[in-house]
Order: C-alpha cells, then structure tokens, then sequence
C-alpha cells in the first residue's frame, strides 16, 4: 500500500491571483508558487492581498521548498513577505528567479532564501519530492509545468501556459514530453490553469502580436511612440524593440522594474537589444520624435506608475501631446478597467492618439483557451482532474471541458481556497479544510482585517459623525457640548440648523441617562451613539458611523 500525497490549495481558485498551493507528501511540504492578488475596488487603501500565511506558519519546519511555475507577480509576488516570516530555498528558471529576485532584493531578503536555478526538462529531488520542470510557453519567459512523481503516481500542475505553435524564442511547450508521462507512468491528477476555460477556439500566438506591432510602427511616421507592457513580459518587450528598431528608431525604458528587467533579460540572453539601439530616457530629447520609442511600465493604470503620471502631466522624464502615439500592448486585469479607462482618457486630453487592444490587435492572452485545454486533456488522458487558477466560473468551466474529454464526473473535483485533497490508493478526496483568507497589505502586512474593512466601507459610503460631551459625573450634569464635527455625512457650514438640532437631541439623551443615575462612561457613550444614530437615520436617511466621546470633567 502506497503512502498518501495530500494537496492543500491556500490561493488561486476562486480568484485571480495569489496562486499558492502545497503538496505534502512523508510529512514534508513543497509549495508550488506564492503570489499576491491585486485588491477590488471595494477594498479601500488595500495595497496588495497575499494568501494566508497561517497553516504554513504552522509547518515551517517542514517545507523544504518552493518551486516557481513562472516570474509573475500573482505566482512569485508573495514570497518576498512569506520569507519574512520563514526561511526555504526557491527553484525555478533563471528568468523567473531573477524576476522573483527583484522583489526579495528590494526587502532586503535574500539571506533567507537559496536561490536554485533549473534547466527545462531537469529532474530534481527536493526533500522526499521527485520534481520535474517541463518547459511550456506563456507571456513570460522560460516557464515551466510542474511534473510531481509521487507514490501515488504523477501529479502535473500545468502552471500558466498556452499551446503556441510559434513563439518568439522557439521554445513551445513541451507535449511530447507531456504525452511521454502519460503513456508510461500515466497521469494520476492533473491540476489545469482554468483562465480562458470560457473562451472558445485557441489563443493567437506572440508572433502575431510583433507583425500589427510593425504595421503600427509603420504608419505612426513622424510621431513618437510610447508602449506600455507589463514588465516581466519581455517577449512582447522584444517584439517593441525589433519593429522600433525596424522603423529606424531607438528604444528607451520608462519606469523601474521595465529598467530592471530589461536589463536581467539582456544579461541572460532572453532579450536581444542591440547597445547602439538601446538609449538612456534621459538622452530621449536629444533625438526627433520619430527616432523615439519608450517602453514603459503602468499597462493597469496604477495610480503611480509610470504611465500614469506621464497621463497627468507629472513625470519626471517625458512630456506628452499632440505629436505622441501611444501603445496600450495589455488586457486590464479584472478589476483594473476603471484605472486604464483614466488614464486613457487622461492622455486623450493631452492630445495623445491611444491605441489599444480594442482598436488593433496589439496584445494576445498568454493563457490556453478551450480548444487548447481539450487538446491537454487529450494528451494527459489524467485519471483525476482538478481545475485550478481562475475564478470559479473559469473553473466550472474548465470541468466541463473534462468531462467532455472523458475525465468520469465523479473524478473531476471543483475545489476553493482552504480545501485539502488526499490521493490515495482508494482514490481522490477531500480530507478537510485549513485558514485560506486574505491577509491584507497596507504598510504593514497583516494589519488590517475584515473589520477595518467594513469601518472604511462605511467611511466611504455614508461618512462620519463625531458627538463630543464633557459631563461631571460626580453632579450628573453637562458641562460641555454636545458638539457635533461631521465629515462625509453633511457639509456642516450648509447644515447649521440640522447639527443644532442633533445637539439638542443628544443633550436631551444624555441629561435623561444622567437623571437616571448612569454614571459610567461607556453607558453614556452607548446613549449618545443611540440617541446621534436615531437622529442622523430619521432626518437624513444615512447611516454614518457614530463616534460618541464623553469626556469627564
């Protein structure tokens, strides 16, 4: 009887973004991937969302690793503030920890991590786990499947992938291989990306992308052209450089990790930009606009990137207007829309002409559609399948799609964030639940919970109404007040007669409680907030929060 191989999911399903899962196997654990999710809208002065990071608190002493799929920030983003915490050594490719690099470098980190490169195609033992790093193609370089042999048979986790025929460095992913696995040991449990599970046919390739890129290029003679891309997306980067290039221009970068990143990828060979072509943004003057492209960063719009403030007038470096084009080579992220919608609104009203994925095809999904997934269930032929990476109607349907590849029902298991599966010789099952919540950045990790959360949706959407009053507890009388300071609820110079009213209301409560014989000042402060809350909600139909503060003389 074979030992049992347990996987935990703590990120990843059900959302996009903060993909982090654990394998555990002879009591040991490997993480596959610790990433951070960027936050919604109704997440006010949320600057990131990380997995929780509590059950693996509880297991340091047995993680041995973590293994990388790739270097974007939802699947390596968290690691630099897990390492705050533990101490484990990373493995992926050079390109994606040299990504990764960049974030733990920056929180002063890398002593407590090992940094361990590996080839496609290697095959390593970390700890008790026979590891496989299979090469497949997405929209960074040199990412990789994970292909776990374990005694209860192989467990492939696609990572994120898509079956492009022809990529922009030759290096597709790796089927054979894949099919390989299948035919001899077989595929056990099959874990799948599920992000463009919905949408039909298959994803267009890189190359695609660099041919609109030169007819761009081409017809935006006499102008300078600016691109936004995301920075770890370096074969789109690539493919910006040769049709600027092309075009007789050079090519500066905008923005920190686009510096940064262009320049790991030069020193590993991944990118393949000419010295002579590639200037510093501060010699960008020196040439005619039409001798100009600017790669930069803030493709989502964020507040303070690069683009962003270019859009308002505010960067330090490039000054836009009427003789600028500028390229948008990116999807929003859901949940982003409202930012890039701004900023290009902000750079119309500069007199920039804006070209993005809506007006050409300037950027292409790095993740496999539907008929790309049916034909990788096709070649796992996998015994067991959980769909994983998306929000949950990705996932339901990327099940679908199992069953219509002949995956039985009751072998295809939906599964959330905190569910923990056991592969065993009976079969596939779910064993139980572990802390799987949203651990929350602003400033400091972990500071801010659910209820800080709710007190700032309620600041946002219905303000705040401070009641100040000073009693004399010995006489039972009102000394001072009540004064009323409002911000969000009414505009208080506009509102005199109602916050005069509100005064008498609360002085009439509190000078009832006194009477009464309360003297205890959370009892009073209870009063005040019943008396402010009744009044407010009567006359004004909100429901600002209410802060009471009695004071004692």
């Amino acid at each position: 009887m074979a030992a049992s191989v347990r996987v935990v999911f703590l990120g990843g399903l059900g959302e996009i973004g903060r993909n982090c899962m654990a394998i555990e196997q002879e009591g040991k654990v490997l993480l596959i991937d610790c990433g951070l999710m960027f936050p919604d809208a109704d997440m006010h002065g949320i600057d990131l969302v990380l997995p929780d990071f509590t059950w693996l608190r509880e297991r340091a002493d047995d993680i041995v690793a973590v293994v990388a799929t790739h270097g974007h920030e939802d699947h390596v983003g968290a690691l630099q503030y897990l390492l705050r915490e533990l101490s484990f050594p990373i493995y992926g490719s050079a390109v994606t920890l040299g990504l990764a690099r960049n974030r733990i470098e920056e929180a002063g980190l890398l002593g407590k991590t090992e940094l361990i490169a590996v080839r496609d195609g290697e095959r390593r033992m970390i700890g008790p786990f026979d590891v496989e790093f299979i090469p497949v193609t997405h929209s960074v370089p040199h990412a990789h499947a994970i292909a776990l042999h374990t005694p209860q048979g192989v467990i492939l986790h696609t990572g994120d992938f898509k079956l492009d025929l022809t990529p922009v460095d030759g290096r597709r992913t790796d089927l054979g291989r894949i099919g390989t696995i299948a035919t001899t040991e077989g595929i056990r449990l099959l874990l799948a990306d599920s992000t463009n599970a919905e949408e039909h046919g298959h994803a267009p390739s890189e190359t695609s992308v660099g041919a609109v890129l030169r007819n761009v290029f081409s017809e935006q003679k006499g102008r300078r052209i600016i691109t936004a891309s995301f920075a770890s997306h370096l074969h789109r980067i690539q493919q910006i450089a040769d049709a600027a290039i092309a075009n007789g221009r050079v090519v500066a970068t905008l923005g920190l990790s686009m510096k940064k990143n262009v320049r790991m990828g030069r020193d590993l060979g991944v990118l393949k930009i000419p010295d002579a072509s590639l200037i510093d943004i501060e010699e960008a003057d020196k040439y005619k606009p039409e001798q100009v492209c600017i790669v930069s960063t803030g493709s989502q719009g964020e507040p303070m990137s690069a683009l962003a403030l270019l859009a308002r007038g505010e960067s330090k470096w490039v000054k836009v207007g009427q003789h600028d084009t500028v390229v948008l080579s990116s999807h929003a992220i859901p949940g982003n829309e409202g930012n890039v919608n701004r900023v290009i609104d902000d750079l119309l009203r500069a007199g920039v002409e804006v070209i993005h994925s809506g007006v050409a095809d300037v950027h292409a999904t790095g993740h496999a559609q539907a008929d790309e997934l049916k034909t990788y269930l096709s070649i796992t032929n996998p015994e067991f399948f959980v769909p994983i990476h998306g929000e949950y109607r990705h996932m339901v349907a990327n099940a679908k799609l199992g069953y219509l590849m002949g995956v039985p029902r009751d072998h295809v298991l939906v599964c959330e964030d905190g569910d923990v599966l056991e592969l065993s010789d009976e079969g596939l099952s779910a064993v139980g639940r572990v802390p799987a919540g949203y651990l929350y950045v602003d400033g400091i990790v972990g500071d801010v919970g659910q209820g800080v959360l709710r007190d700032r949706k309620v600041l946002a959407e219905e303000g705040v109404v401070v009641v100040v009053v000073t009693v004399d507890i010995g006489t039972g009388k009102v000394l001072v007040g009540p004064e009323i300071i409002t911000r969000g609820w009414v505009y208080a110079p506009e509102a005199e007669d109602l916050l005069d009213e509100a005064c008498d209301r609360v002085a009439e409560a509190v000078e009832s409680s006194l009477a009464s014989g309360v003297r205890d000042v959370e009892s009073l402060e209870r009063n005040v907030r019943r008396a402010a809350g009744k009044f407010v909600n009567e006359r004004t139909k909100r429901r600002p929060m209410i802060v009471p503060v009695v004071m004692e003389a």
